[in-house]
């Protein structure tokens, strides 16, 4: 009980990051003044986003800390959980991808492509489930000023009377939906379907070729 518990809490975690990241994405977009971001930029803004994920993630971890094992469930199945929500992305990336390129042909704008790029979508997921793991043996670098603001963010509108509620419900489902993938996120990884990914040649298309493509959570 103590452990589905802990799994509806982060359920609404991601659901009121996901909330407070995307009030952060237009943030941004409104500062660059609809400027086309680069490859680069797409990816470290990703970056940003997914090490505060596992940052404030860890930290839900350790707000019970009477033993120990408590401790090491809670860090196994968040890690897990945050490991299915990244294949998730990746596969809904590369899904929207596809269907990019088809209307992109279909409308005769062949040479545009998505900002997207499989190889740097992995890297981005390693490095985030390596920062998770390192926590673990460093866990005061998770005690950061903007991973505490997350964290002290996300319990307040949590406790909030109705926007509380609202994403309780929202995490809820997703936590339904993260528990469904998750076995074909394992699916994905054992199949080795994300080593022929990263194996395949990227396309020839300059970078300054891609169009803005934003990422709608």
């Amino acid at each position: 009980m103590e452990l589905l518990s802990f799994m509806f809490r982060l359920g609404v975690l991601f659901a009121i990051y996901g909330f407070i990241w995307g009030l952060i994405e237009i943030a941004i977009a409104l500062l660059s003044a609809g400027r086309k971001r680069s490859l680069m930029e797409v990816y470290t803004i990703k970056a940003l986003k997914y090490f505060f994920l596992v940052d404030v993630a860890f930290l839900f971890c350790l707000e019970n800390t009477e033993t120990n094992l408590i401790v090491m469930n809670q860090i196994i199945m968040a890690g897990l959980l945050l490991l299915t929500y990244f294949i998730g992305k990746l596969q809904n990336n590369q899904n929207r991808q596809q269907m990019f390129k088809m209307m992109s042909v279909s409308n005769g704008m062949s040479h545009i492509q998505s900002q997207f790029d499989i190889r740097a979508e992995i890297i981005v997921i390693l490095l985030s489930v390596l920062v998770f793991i390192g926590f673990w043996f460093f866990p005061d670098f998770a005690a950061n000023p903007v991973s505490i603001w997350f964290h002290e963010s996300i319990v307040d509108i949590e406790d909030t009377p109705i926007f509380g509620f609202i994403f309780q419900v929202v995490g809820f489902f997703f936590l339904l939906s993260l528990i469904f993938k998750m076995s074909g996120a394992f699916g994905y990884l054992l199949s080795g379907q994300a080593l022929r990914d990263i194996k395949k040649k990227p396309s020839s298309k300059s970078k300054d070729d891609f169009d803005q493509f934003t990422e709608v959570d």
